[in-house]
């Protein structure tokens, strides 16, 4: 690590730390947003994937952990939203109970889906559940193009999500102001040091649009631009191209301060399949546990025990929050400013 530090004095790409950017600490708004990773398991191992999941991966959400975030769930009504991730979330254990106990408690649920699980057997019934319950879909696209698409996230998944999207169009996504499907843009890997921020959403939004209405008669809300964090396969990638410390300092030179109070960790948690509590989905799979003012690693159970859910004051950070905070910014929700 110290012979890193040099190397990257040496090269002009030491990374000023992300705290020393802030003006003050970044601090935890009241939590209104659980997401929830309900495990590894995925139908696709995308290229670009952060969380590393795919098909033989068999990490996933247990009967007692689920259980303790249904009690959550129920006992916390400052909860607006409950995101469920993954993996395919659909194919860990726990997706309809959790779906079904935020429904009852009148809370939005937001699924982030692959679309290309609905063809896969036994999850046929997928769109239909979506719709009857009224979930927010939000799906990755990360391109318009089928040769982009296939590229970061293996062949034929093009041509599988646009069938997917249209069969959720036909069920009323897209078109019902209560069924909402949001697209997610997400760049491809840099094979040099020339590296470019995410395009502007709202322009790249327009030709999502029109291409896809001209060539596949498809609908749908928005799109969010997502940026690659060095993280996960992303990280990996960038360590085998020896690019992973340029990129870095890339995303640090393009610090944009206006995007720090709009940051999704400060009014969420993230949980794992083992009931671990995160400021995030990237601390999640980097290992940067929330922990609460006392400085106790936090886990479901604790919150359980606490009775709240607003016990931790600062959020953690980390030299790939500058993937967050570059540029107009990224989030699950896509810019930020």
């Amino acid at each position: 690590m110290v012979q890193q530090e040099i190397n990257q004095r040496k090269a002009g790409l030491e990374i000023i730390p992300f705290s020393q950017k802030l003006h003050a600490p970044l601090t935890k708004d009241k939590i209104t947003i659980l997401q929830i990773n309900l495990g590894k398991r995925c139908n696709l191992a995308c290229s670009h994937c952060h969380v590393e999941a795919g098909p033989k991966r068999t990490e996933e959400l247990s009967p007692e952990i689920c259980d303790q975030l249904i009690e959550i769930i129920y006992r916390f009504p400052q909860i607006k939203i409950v995101d469920l991730t993954g993996g395919a979330p659909e194919m860990n254990y726990g997706f309809n109970q959790l779906v079904e106990a935020a429904r009852a408690t009148g809370k939005e649920v937001i699924v982030r889906s692959n679309l290309t699980i609905y063809f896969e057997p036994g999850f046929e019934y997928l769109p239909e559940y979506f719709a009857k319950h009224q979930l927010k879909v939000v799906a990755s696209l990360p391109c318009y193009l089928e040769d982009n698409v296939d590229k970061m996230r293996g062949k034929g998944v093009y041509n599988d999500s646009i069938r997917a999207i249209q069969w959720l169009n036909q069920l009323g996504y897209g078109r019902d102001p209560d069924l909402i499907i949001d697209l997610v843009y997400n760049p491809p890997l840099p094979v040099t040091d020339t590296f470019s921020l995410t395009p502007q959403q709202t322009k790249l939004e327009q030709d999502y649009k029109q291409f896809l209405k001209e060539h596949f008669d498809i609908e749908f809300n928005q799109l969010f631009t997502i940026t690659n964090l060095p993280v996960g396969r992303t990280k990996f990638y960038l360590q085998r191209t020896k690019l992973y410390s340029s990129y870095l300092k890339f995303l640090e030179k393009n610090f944009n301060s206006g995007t720090v109070e709009h940051l999704m960790c400060r009014e969420q948690l993230s949980i794992d399949y083992l009931g671990n509590v995160y400021d995030c989905d990237f601390n999640q799979m980097e290992n940067v546990a929330a922990r609460s003012v006392a400085e106790e690693k936090l886990t479901v159970s604790k919150l359980l025990e606490a009775g709240s859910l607003d016990i931790m004051d600062e959020v953690r950070t980390a030299s790939y929050c500058y993937g967050c905070t570059a540029g107009c910014g990224s989030s699950c929700g896509g810019a930020l400013t």
